[in-house]
């Protein structure tokens, strides 16, 4: 049985030819393995892509034509600097890649932005894949390119798109892995499925992750390596702290809770099919990959060793009260949580009494008027902007101090494992 191991690539490790020139020293370190290679957009390309679609859906079609052009020179130039022969049928791949894409301002209908927008912005992934897979071959690696629109079976919520485990595992396991047979690596890409039609899927923002969670799931690979940035998964955000510590190993029930409270570093629907198979994921630095990294596996010995920080800021609380002044019961709740669908909330924190429940809010996310205009006809609305929500994992109560130095308590919630404070800075006289 052919055993193999899941790679992951960012966008940050593929942004330039120097970028992907170190993907491919990074492999060169796993020359007997048996690799899966998941490989996001290249740089900034996804955000440009949903430019291409905006432009497309209000009908610019001079500022399509722009945005499809200068997503083309990005890629000729990263390619002109890898590729010492211009004649590379990856020219004409990329080539034809475009000629599709500009295609689709006189084929597309307009009339449904989630389906134009899972059509148009897995190009990214299309592109950088074909360029590392190409890359690769070139400095002598077996490689061979992998569409995952023909590997990862999904429903038709575009934009979100929920896999369909049993039919991408059987898709996997037919044409995925016999492939091994003839090569060592394989490349394709994160982000993308596809439908029982054949139309392209996405998986939700920042779901290459997911994607190497979903092949390492249906491959029984050995681990899943996401390469990134960073030394491993911090304590904190090194943005809002000076001394940030690895954590060296963490079960995946810890990660689970920290990604479920903001942190960034994995991709929350990640670890969950790793956890079935218990397949260990590490997080190592591709800017230093011989180093250990952080592995994220069963085993909970190692989580309470170091405090971890999440930090959220720009937060509104809502507080609603019946207007009749009812106690809060599950009628009421069943009636709000309806209300907040309607208004696409995601809730961060949320707290009731006998007459009032309280939610916080992301305040880019939201609206505040809409919200207002939802909840008016029943109840009382009060709501606070300006907030910011700090998240501790394993506190004691002399770190909860040092982080609320010079901040009002707004609202706090604390277990044995978790704290959860909603604070405002204080202004003096």
């Amino acid at each position: 049985m052919i055993k193999m191991k899941v790679f992951k690539f960012g966008g940050a490790s593929v942004k330039d030819a120097k970028s992907i020139r170190n993907v491919a020293d990074i492999i060169a370190l796993f020359k007997i393995e048996k690799l899966g290679i998941v490989v996001s957009a290249m740089g900034k390309t996804t955000n440009a892509m949903e430019q291409v679609v905006a432009s497309l859906m209000s009908k610019q079609e001079v500022l399509f034509n722009e945005y499809v052009e200068e997503r083309r020179q990005f890629h000729l130039a990263i390619m002109n600097e890898l590729f010492q022969d211009k004649t590379n049928s990856i020219y004409a791949e990329v080539n034809n890649i475009f000629t599709h894409l500009k295609s689709r301002y006189q084929s597309s209908t307009r009339s449904n932005y989630d389906f134009e927008y899972d059509q148009i912005v897995g190009t990214g992934e299309m592109l950088s894949t074909q360029i590392v897979n190409a890359f690769l071959i070139q400095e002598g690696f077996n490689s061979r390119w992998s569409d995952a629109r023909r590997l990862i079976r999904t429903n038709e919520d575009h934009r979100e798109a929920e896999v369909d485990w049993e039919q991408t595992t059987a898709l996997f396991q037919t044409h995925f892995m016999p492939q091994y047979e003839s090569c060592n690596i394989q490349v394709t890409q994160g982000f993308i499925g596809h439908t029982s039609e054949g139309f392209s899927t996405t998986l939700g923002r920042e779901g290459s992750d997911f994607s190497a969670g979903i092949m390492a799931y249906c491959c029984d690979a050995e681990s899943v390596t996401i390469w990134k940035d960073v030394p491993g998964m911090l304590n904190a955000d090194p943005k809002w702290f000076d001394n940030t510590i690895k954590l060296d190993s963490i079960s995946f029930r810890e990660a689970i809770e920290l990604s479920y409270y903001g942190a960034s570093v994995i991709h929350p629907k990640t670890i969950k099919p790793l956890q079935n198979k218990e397949i260990p994921l590490y997080v190592k630095s591709f800017i230093n990959p011989q180093a250990d990294g952080t592995v994220i596996q069963s085993s909970t010995v190692n989580d309470q060793l170091v405090p971890s920080f999440i930090f959220k800021l720009n937060q509104v609380l809502f507080s609603f009260t019946p207007k009749d002044f009812s106690f809060i019961v599950e009628e009421n709740l069943s009636d709000i949580f309806q209300r907040l669908a309607k208004a696409n909330a995601k809730i961060n924190l949320m707290q009731n009494s006998a007459l009032q429940f309280s939610i916080l809010l992301d305040e880019e996310k939201v609206e505040t008027q809409d919200i207002l205009a939802l909840f008016s006809d029943t109840y009382q609305v009060k709501f606070n902007t300006g907030l910011e929500l700090i998240t501790i994992r394993h506190y004691d109560e002399a770190t909860l101090d040092r982080l609320t130095v010079g901040k009002e308590i707004i609202l706090q919630q604390k277990t044995r494992e978790t704290a959860r404070l909603i604070v405002k800075h204080k202004t003096f006289a």
